[in-house]
């Protein structure tokens, strides 16, 4: 009940279905809200021009080799191009030089002078070629392939490369103790592969197993 001034002392009341709205906020309480995300805004610009600028100069790069450092501190060396992977010094399957072995070549066919014109092309290419002739019983018209590489363990890398210069041809290993290399020409031999050919034969029959990728770990 309200008695409005200047009525004499007389109660009225107010009757109707109208409340009183609420007005706006005051004008500093939107100043301040606007402040706050101004400096919000400006914040994450400076943030993401942090990380671009990290990106073109290549510092991330820097904390990812700090990540993958040993327990020295010191980033983890990559492989030099040269080096095998796992290949300790004198490993037999390392390839030789042509000059750093001796070979034998042994014809198993009906073909005549076979053995003496493949041992001629060995030694232009600057292999050493110790025996040459006819191939022992148990080959002989026995290689119906290109040829076949026989070597002892201490022979592997000999005759990896042995085997890259004859197209098809397969290698085996026996009990000698020496890095001697046997090869027997077979019914399908004709010549050796040009030495472009070999090179790249020789080039896969060396070429390093993948290895997973370390990109972003350890």
């Amino acid at each position: 009940m309200l008695t409005p001034q200047g009525l004499k002392g007389k109660q009225y009341r107010i009757t109707g279905n109208s409340y009183p709205r609420l007005g706006r906020p005051p004008k500093k309480s939107r100043k301040v809200f606007a402040l706050i995300g101004s400096v919000l805004a400006l914040a994450l610009i400076a943030l993401g021009g942090v990380q671009l600028y990290d990106i073109f100069t290549g510092k991330g790069k820097n904390s990812s080799a700090q990540a993958c450092a040993t327990p020295s501190g010191k980033p983890l060396a990559a492989p030099t191009p040269d080096a095998s992977p796992g290949a300790p010094a004198g490993d037999p399957k390392a390839i030789p030089q042509p000059t750093a072995f001796k070979l034998n070549v042994f014809n198993a066919t009906t073909k005549s002078g076979l053995a003496g014109r493949t041992a001629e092309e060995f030694t232009k290419r600057g292999f050493t070629v110790d025996k040459k002739g006819n191939a022992p019983a148990e080959l002989d018209k026995k290689v119906p392939g290109t040829a076949v590489v026989i070597a002892g363990p201490a022979g592997a890398g000999a005759a990896t490369l042995i085997s890259s210069q004859i197209a098809g041809a397969t290698v085996t290993t026996d009990a000698r103790t020496d890095n001697t290399v046997d090869v027997v020409v077979g019914d399908s031999y004709n010549a050796l592969l040009d030495e472009t050919q070999a090179a790249a034969a020789l080039a896969l029959a060396t070429k390093p197993s993948p290895t997973p990728s370390t990109t972003g770990s350890c």
